[in-house]
Parts: C-alpha cells; structure tokens; sequence
C-alpha cells in the first residue's frame, strides 16, 4: 500500500510543489511583513487575496487602513519582491472588501422567508396623514397673508 505522499509526489512534479509552496508562504508572511514596516495592526484589517499577472492584491476591510498602507505601500512593495523575487511581483493593489463581521455575518442561517417573519412581526401603527403647504397652516390670517404675499410675487 503506499503512503498519502507518494501519491501526491507521483500527482505533482517537485516544480509545481515548490510554488504552491511558495504562495503559501507569499499569503502567510502578511503579518510578518506590515508588522515590519510599523503597521501590525493592518494585518488583522486586510489580507492578501490573489496575486495575479505580478500584481498583489491586498484587500482591507476600511478605506482608512487602505490609507494607512498606502503611506507603506512602497516598503511592502520591496519587502515582498526582496522575499519573493522568484514571483515577478511588480506592483501593488488595494481594495475595499467586506470586513471580517459582514462576512461572518453571511455565515449565518438566513433570514426567515417574508410571509414567516411578517407572522412574527406585529401590525405597524397606522401613519398619520401630515398636511403641506397651506393646509398644514391653521391660523387663518396667517395663511391669506401669504397668499397675498404670494400673489404679489408671482403675479
């Protein structure tokens, strides 16, 4: 019988291992890195979600730690191509994503269908009808001095 690795081996070329090694190492050195540039606590805010065609691209899930790994983008930049030079990785982009509790908070059950959570949810109180414009006045001379002022305006 053979062992789970000999089966893989025989799957994969040592080539292909050592690059999915490599991007397993690319995404787990994130922390590492912002923490090496003075932002660790970016790393808990943003992740690196692909990197394609040279271009790494982080995703945050503020646009204020988006800015605040522009002001370090050059750094990281450099860090990530001294590190991974074998990558090609040429640039750097920043997106807005979900943050971690939105997309937590799609894990969830869903939501009851409408007629079971309006079976739940008790009648709203009827709205009151507001009146505008003149109706809404109820002190007479007040409302024929404006409409004499009206008049008078638009002729």
């Amino acid at each position: 019988m053979k062992r789970a690795g000999d089966v893989l081996a025989a799957l994969f070329d040592e080539r292909m291992l050592k690059k999915a090694q490599g991007y397993s190492e690319l995404f787990n050195s994130w922390a590492e890195i912002t923490a090496k540039n003075g932002i660790a606590a970016a790393s808990g805010h943003s992740r690196i979600k692909n990197l394609e065609q040279g271009i790494l691209l982080i995703e945050a899930d503020h646009p204020g730690w988006i800015q605040i790994l522009q002001t370090k983008e050059r750094k990281i930049l450099d860090d990530f191509r001294r590190r991974f030079a074998e990558m090609n990785i040429t640039g750097i982009s920043l997106m807005l994503g979900r943050s971690r509790m939105e997309a937590a908070a799609c894990l969830t059950p869903e939501e009851p269908p409408p007629e079971e959570a309006a079976a739940e949810t008790p009648p709203a109180a009827p709205v009151p009808v507001m009146k505008a414009g003149y109706d809404a006045i109820t002190d007479e001379s007040f409302k024929e001095s404006l409409k004499r002022l009206e008049r008078s305006i638009t002729g």
